[in-house]
């Protein structure tokens, strides 16, 4: 089981405390649908709390893997009767929102929405607030996204409810706002002319820990009420964070020229130029680097004990961030990107532009052919059988692996009619091979990772579903691809994949309907 459903080690310590009366606590999280909140949220429950969550949109929360297990209040956090209704009979609110995206006044809604929740809190006799904030110097001249979080965490504090602020920096994870600025700057630019920020100091720290400290926070003595730092293990330029990444990545570390004219309005929009990150996201990301984001003191060691093993280092976040393995140390392949096993790993409401640049060449087509015929074909691919397309462009596909110094085409495969798990087939390894069975609506699946020279990771699936009138061929080609490199590569066979791709479909398909007809099927 993964890391964000059991609780090990030093979490077990932090499991909820019950109430006088026996029964389980109550933690209200404000913000569960976003990037923060959709993570703890299932950590809470799994750590003995009930939970209550307030949505501006009842049916979002309800998708999540936990929306059958939590309670949902319908309401945004600046009414105060939604919020007041959200607070009754709660032990700890976490308050996780902030008007990231901007527009205008935002600062005036985010105060709103602090004293709607403040108010509530104190009137329902709540016994915790928990606010994520953000890490930056005392006295600096702060952005304005950073100056309303710093607001906010001065709201809650002076509520008369014990309140615990957490300010962090850049939080290190898949979906993470912050972090996939660093990826995709890394990945896209090999050369970088950027800002004099990258030269400035950070403490970034893994969402893991991140998680950790909320729901330690919910155990910290009643005494408390204050604001306190939370970081990683490194302190680096953020120009050194992006050379971690790309050391991560594969990627050549990047030439990065810090140059003094950029100023925060044209950074942010040369981030979106570059990047999928919005412009509206981009441009208080960039603010908020003006200053150096360090931990001041390590206060929060006498409040929370730190995770088990410590807090993680930079470039293992990095990894963990880029699916390379689980918490576990198991491997993780794209297939299971719609799966959420570490706290560092994608969920399905995280934004389009977040997490690996992936492309994908998808093809559907529906036989008369049985499903058991379809398979045969399918599982027959490769070695003497060919691929069902141009002879002629698999064969120089081939050619120009070996001369690059891969596999080619020459390893073929072990038998023409059965694959295992392992097994190569010409320039492909099988990764999984699922038999189709009469009760089995998946079907078949044959997934292949391809083990020719490209700049990236690439797989081939192909799948055999059964339907009312014969069977789904169902094809899908997945590209990751590795930097700059990797995506030119993709652009230029692009306009091979309607040969290709088409006619594998197209020809697969055909020689199951005709060995259907030879078999009087």
């Amino acid at each position: 089981m993964s890391d964000l459903t059991t609780p090990t080690g030093r979490e077990r310590e932090l499991r909820a405390a019950p109430r006088d009366d026996g029964t389980a606590p109550r933690a209200l999280v404000l913000g569960a649908t976003g990037y923060i909140g959709g993570r703890l949220t299932p950590r809470l429950l799994n750590a003995g709390y009930r939970v209550r969550v307030l949505a501006r949109d009842a049916a979002r929360a309800r998708s999540f893997a936990w929306g059958d297990d939590v309670e949902i209040v319908e309401g945004e956090a600046q009414n105060a009767d939604a919020v007041a209704r959200a607070m009754h009979d709660v032990d700890v609110v976490y308050y996780l929102v902030h008007s990231m995206g901007g527009g205008k006044d935002f600062d005036a809604r985010d105060a709103e929405a602090a004293h709607a929740v403040a108010d509530a809190a104190a009137a329902s006799g709540v016994r915790r607030i928990v606010y994520l904030g953000g890490l930056h110097p005392d006295g600096a001249e702060l952005s304005p996204h950073l100056r309303s979080r710093v607001q906010v965490g001065e709201i809650l504090l002076a509520s008369g409810v014990p309140t615990l602020v957490l300010q962090a920096g850049v939080v290190i994870g898949s979906g993470s706002a912050s972090f996939e600025m660093i990826r995709h700057l890394t990945e896209v630019l090999p050369y970088m002319p950027a800002p004099k920020w990258v030269r400035n100091r950070i403490q970034p720290i893994a969402i893991r820990d991140v998680l950790h400290y909320l729901l330690g926070a919910a155990r910290v003595d009643a005494t408390v009420n204050a604001a306190v730092d939370i970081g990683g293990p490194d302190v680096l330029r953020y120009g050194q964070m992006m050379n971690g990444y790309a050391l991560e990545a594969g990627l050549p570390q990047r030439a990065i020229a810090a140059l003094p004219v950029l100023t925060p309005r044209l950074a942010s929009l040369w981030v979106n130029l570059v990047t999928p990150v919005p412009r509206a996201i981009a441009r208080p990301l960039v603010e908020s680097l003006q200053n150096e984001c360090v931990m001041k003191n390590r206060a929060i060691d006498d409040l929370i004990p730190g995770p088990e093993g410590g807090l993680m280092p930079y470039r293992r976040a990095v990894s963990l961030a880029l699916g390379r393995v689980d918490a576990d140390g198991v491997e993780t392949s794209w297939q299971d990107a719609e799966v959420s096993g570490a706290p560092s790993d994608p969920l399905p409401s995280d934004p389009d532009w977040a997490g690996r640049t992936v492309f994908t060449d998808e093809r559907t087509v529906h036989t008369s052919a049985p499903v058991a015929e379809v398979w045969r074909v399918i599982v027959g691919i490769g070695g003497q059988n060919g691929w069902y397309s141009s002879r002629f462009l698999w064969a120089l596909r081939g050619i120009m692996d070996r001369v690059i110094g891969g596999v080619g085409l020459r390893r073929g495969r072990r038998s023409r009619t059965r694959v295992r798990p392992g097994d190569a087939v010409d320039f492909w390894r099988v990764e999984a091979v699922r038999e189709p069975t009469a009760d089995a609506e998946a079907g078949g699946l044959l997934r292949l990772r391809a083990e020719m020279r490209v700049p990236g990771a690439a797989w081939l699936e192909l799948r055999a579903v059964p339907d009312a009138t014969g069977t789904r061929y169902e094809q899908r080609a997945v590209f990751f691809p590795r930097g700059l490199t990797g995506r030119l590569y993709w652009l230029a066979v692009l306009p091979f994949h309607g040969f290709i791709f088409a006619g594998m479909a197209a020809r697969i398909t055909a020689a199951a309907e005709s060995g259907a007809a030879g078999s009087g099927g």
